[in-house]
């Protein structure tokens, strides 16, 4: 075990409920004055009320600080002035906003010339009508972009129940959105069924798809129901008066302690609420023929992936409290224990797992499956004693093999320098550090508790900017940022394959005693 010191990229703050002017405006279009019946979408007029509901019981919001906008109430103009007087003007620098959209995502033609394929994404609204061969009455990408630079010193959550970008080759028809039944996206009025277009729904681009680095360095926290290339849904398994989106429902669920809290230490993070959308979207969509996939994104600064997706403290937000195990709850002090930070260079504070050793499984996010598995040399080691780590994988893929003590403090065990050749593992056949040809052994240095983060990826990901061999066994690192960087890098969308789809990897944990 090697110790180091490092700087935190998380640093304490404090945030005062009682200073906030904290806005949330939510907004539904499920039928519109314009538009054929068969255009219309059940799930929205019930979306918005789950939010509403999850905002006030989840997220310390007051009935006063959420304004709605459903349907008839939700034209261009009302979107646009709600958005300049309630969010903007309502708010002050360290405020809280949450927006969010449940409709139709759509593409109309570039107007200002910003977009490489002279299409504009946008959102519908109830007066959406079909002009000159395009749409108008839309709020644009741009006007979601000039928003956000208003309110570039709020912390700004944004989601999006609507179609996400990419590049879909399809006949926009009429004929294709009859074919699409409850699929959230209108396809460009008059369009030829022979065109072949490119059609990508909704992008935010400040937040979601073209500038991830502007989300990362300014806080903002965007949720998107599809990735690209693929289409959102209302949940056809409901029936139509009680349906919702497959995005919100989920989302909504997600924040439940028993529905997502993989790693049990009683707290959802981001990264947990990401993994238990992503796995119950792709179970929808497995079942459902016309869908080719679907994999809800989120783009965040990577130090917010381990934050609670739960505001803990705020009044009438929810308190986290142990399992119930045979009636009896757990008596753990620390089960569940959080500290309040902000986050160095934006607005956002954040509850996090007090225990470093319990944020590691909250920043990655992803349930151990026992494909992993990871083991030591001898299972009672005392100070001084020699030991050696093995890791197991089921598939193969590149190893990355962290230690994280309970000070935070966390070594790159693998990849290394000393290895002699860095290759990927061989489905089942186990690997051992130290080998042989290492040349020293490790040294268990106690009294302490530590736990080994092992990371399998399968699909070629670049990783070398993020656990270089030079970092290995020697550099002193800080575990919360390195595991955090990781976890971003995995959860980025893979592109190199047919469809796209998220980046295949494993996790292991071991949790260890130094006596």
């Amino acid at each position: 075990m090697i110790r180091y010191a490092a700087a935190l990229l998380l640093s304490l703050g404090m945030f005062s409920a009682a200073e906030a002017a904290d806005r949330a405006l939510l907004i539904g279009i499920g039928t519109y004055a314009s538009l054929p019946e068969k255009m219309f979408l059940e799930g929205p007029k019930n979306d918005v009320p789950l939010i509403e509901k999850l905002l006030k019981e989840k997220q310390g919001y007051a009935a006063d600080q959420i304004r709605v906008l459903l349907d008839k109430d939700a034209s261009r103009a009302s979107i646009l002035a709600s958005i300049d007087e309630w969010l903007v003007n309502g708010t002050q620098p360290g405020d809280r906003v949450y927006f969010y959209f449940s409709g139709h995502g759509l593409q109309v033609k570039d107007a200002s010339g910003d977009e490489e394929d002279g299409l504009d994404e946008a959102l519908s609204t109830y007066d959406i009508a079909a002009g000159d061969g395009d749409w108008s009455n839309v709020i644009l990408d741009d006007e979601i972009d000039a928003m956000l630079a208003k309110l570039k010193d709020r912390a700004v959550s944004i989601v999006i129940d609507a179609c996400h970008s990419g590049t879909i080759s399809r006949s926009l028809s009429t004929d294709v959105g009859e074919a699409l039944e409850s699929a959230r996206f209108l396809p460009r009025p008059f369009a030829k069924p022979a065109d072949a277009v490119k059609m990508r729904g909704l992008r935010i681009d400040v937040a979601v798809v073209d500038k991830p680095e502007i989300a990362k360095q300014n806080g903002v926290e965007a949720w998107s129901a599809a990735s690209s290339y693929q289409v959102a849904w209302d949940d056809t398994r409901l029936p139509p008066e009680e349906r919702h989106g497959v995005f919100t429902l989920s989302y909504v669920n997600g924040h439940e302690i028993s529905a997502a809290d993989s790693n049990g230490n009683g707290i959802v993070s981001n990264a947990e609420l990401l993994e238990y959308v992503k796995k119950q979207s792709q179970t929808y969509c497995s079942a459902q023929t016309q869908c080719q996939g679907l994999d809800p994104q989120l783009e965040v600064n990577y130090a917010l992936l381990g934050a609670s997706a739960v505001t803990p403290t705020a009044e009438g937000g929810q308190q986290y409290q142990q399992p119930q195990t045979g009636g009896e709850t757990q008596q753990n002090p620390d089960y569940g224990k959080v500290e309040e930070v902000k986050v160095e260079n934006t607005q956002q504070t954040a509850y996090v797992a007090a225990d470093p050793m319990d944020a590691v499984g909250d920043i990655l996010g992803k349930p151990q499956t026992g494909d992993v598995k990871v083991a030591l040399s001898s299972d009672h080691l005392k100070g001084g004693d020699a030991f050696k780590i093995s890791v197991t994988s089921s598939t193969g893929g590149h190893l990355i093999l962290y230690d994280v003590d309970k000070d935070g403090k966390a070594t790159q065990i693998f990849p290394n320098e000393a290895a002699q050749k860095i290759t990927p593992l061989t489905p089942n056949m186990p690997l051992t550090i130290p080998d042989d040809y290492y040349g020293f052994e490790f040294e268990a240095d106690g009294p302490s508790e530590n736990v080994l983060v092992a990371i399998v990826v399968a699909d070629d990901v670049d990783l070398t900017k993020v656990a270089p061999n030079d970092y290995g066994l020697t550099k002193e690192l800080d575990a919360r940022t390195t595991i955090a960087e990781i976890a971003g890098t995995l959860k980025q969308t893979w592109t190199r394959d047919t469809e796209n789809r998220g980046v295949n990897w494993s996790l292991g944990l071991l949790k260890y005693t130094v006596y």
